[in-house]
């Protein structure tokens, strides 16, 4: 993949973006950082998916995490299951997704996006 200006803002431009939603709500690399990728820089639904992974990989929410620990409300319990569970989940969903064909992957994040987004807009 080229690096070049163009590239390089829109890179700067989803990183803020999944920033700023991950700080305000929670999501940042699934849901603004794959489909930038993908619509704006032309990768394919793995190449988006595995680079948005790892972005996880260094503590690049630290200091998020740092603003709601200060205000009470990170359950690090909670966070260390998850994570010990999501290393499980992870590895497998990702020899699963380099199998699947990248059209029916990109149909299958979408519906799972779809379905979060009805289910949280109709629950009180």
């Amino acid at each position: 993949m080229k690096m070049d200006v163009m590239t390089i803002v829109i890179l700067a431009l989803t990183g803020v973006a999944a920033g700023f939603m991950g700080g305000m709500v929670g999501v940042g690399g699934g849901i603004v950082m794959v489909p930038a990728m993908v619509f704006f820089l032309g990768v394919s639904q793995q190449s988006a998916q595995g680079t948005s992974l790892a972005v996880l990989m260094v503590p690049v929410s630290a200091v998020a995490v740092y603003n709601y620990y200060k205000a009470g409300e990170v359950n690090f319990r909670y966070a260390f299951v998850i994570a010990l569970f999501f290393i499980v989940g992870g590895y497998f969903g990702s020899k699963l997704a380099i199998r699947i064909d990248q059209a029916v992957i990109r149909k299958l994040f979408a519906v799972f996006m779809i379905l979060v987004a009805v289910k949280m807009f109709f629950t009180k």
